[in-house]
């Protein structure tokens, strides 16, 4: 068998496991007593034949004189050495043939980089700007990892075989004992592709949390590279090795996992999830944005996003989505306010909905509250 046909060879059918284990117990093939004793053609019978012959599993044993030439069974063993030897050796070599050009790529890279730094084009960071290209790498460059993976991953479907693709690297990553954490926003969580992805990467020992508005698309490996989105091409990839930027986006990654939520299984959704989606939108809504980019941006539909905006106006008390932007850049404009002073009006206003009459009474006062000029007078 040669080492291109043994891999078409199919599994062996129940006639031809019928006619090995004949063959076991009588010594030898004789055709058409195996035919009348199994109740098969002869022509099944010989076929069969042919394939175990093929397989290794029957030989023709030399005769004596005046002896026709038998075929004999061949024990598993004995047949797995002689068909599979040639075919492990083909690939032992094919495999050091690999790790020989991997060594030359690798040399060419430090030549690469020269060449860059010669011309003033630096060598921290370079284009990809094919899909392919981008998943090979990522591929790769999991494939090496040895500590640590950080992934920010913004809601976005993704066809099945890629996160396929993408699961079986994670897992064996997670099985030499590399660190995972990956940051989803909450709308990934009610995305079934996502959810059963997210389940299996929790159980191999990943740590996943989300969180209502995302920076941004990353992948860090080992805290030495990171893949970033590319400005132009949507498929293709920029990836960055300078330790200064590599630094301060692990630091940016890090910033948004303290403040994000852990994801359990099983929980869905909560009140608190809830509210901190719809205080998002009312961040968004007070720097003017439009309904079609406040939900691109938080990974939810624009169905979804308008949904949620409805509850606000009504938990608000205003007759429109401007109104609510209007009321909470008011307060904003109050000598001394800060982000955290927004926090703490919108916060119970955009929570399960207990405090809502009491906060839209207050809200709805921010267009009555004196404030002071500059000059220290009230207007």
């Amino acid at each position: 068998m040669d080492n291109a046909g043994m891999w078409d060879v199919r599994r062996l059918d129940e006639t031809e496991i019928s006619i090995y284990r004949w063959a076991s117990r009588e010594g030898w093939v004789d055709v058409p007593a195996a035919a009348a004793t199994l109740n098969l053609p002869p022509e099944e019978v010989q076929q069969a034949v042919e394939a175990l012959v093929k397989r290794h599993l029957l030989r023709t044993a030399p005769a004596g004189p005046g002896e026709e030439p038998r075929v004999v069974p061949v024990a598993p063993q004995a047949a797995a050495a002689s068909a599979l030897t040639p075919a492990e050796t083909f690939l032992r070599n094919q495999l050091a043939r690999a790790e020989e050009l991997r060594s030359e790529y690798d040399f060419l890279e430090s030549v690469f980089a020269e060449g860059r730094q010669a011309t003033g084009a630096g060598a921290t960071a370079h284009e990809v700007r094919d899909l392919k290209t981008v998943v090979d790498l990522i591929d790769d460059a999991l494939a090496r990892c040895q500590e640590e993976v950080l992934a920010c991953e913004p809601s976005r479907e993704q066809p099945y075989s890629l996160i396929e693709r993408a699961y079986a690297g994670e897992r064996g990553a997670l099985q030499r004992g590399v660190r995972m954490h990956t940051l989803y926003q909450h709308t990934a969580r009610y995305h079934d592709a996502t959810q059963r992805h997210v389940d299996r990467l929790l159980a191999s020992g990943a740590q996943v949390r989300t969180l209502s508005d995302l920076f941004g698309r990353m992948v860090a490996f080992d805290r030495r590279t990171v893949f970033i989105p590319h400005h132009e091409e949507p498929d293709g990839a920029v990836i960055i090795s300078d330790p200064a930027t590599v630094s301060y986006l692990c630091s940016v990654f890090d910033h948004a996992w303290v403040l994000a939520t852990p994801y359990r299984p099983g929980h869905l959704s909560s009140p608190s999830l809830a509210g901190e989606a719809k205080q998002a939108i009312v961040r968004l809504l007070t720097e003017g944005m439009k309904d079609e980019v406040i939900a691109r941006r938080l990974g939810m539909s624009v169905r979804t996003c308008r949904k949620h905006i409805a509850e606000i106006m009504e938990t608000f008390g205003a007759e429109s989505r401007f109104q609510v932007g209007y009321l909470i850049r008011a307060r904003l404009g109050e000598p001394g306010t800060t982000t955290a002073d927004l926090d703490h009006v919108i916060a119970p206003a955009c929570s399960s909905g207990q405090h809502a009459e009491h906060t839209g009474d207050s809200v709805r006062s921010m267009d009555r509250t004196p404030r002071r000029r500059g000059d220290g007078t009230q207007k």
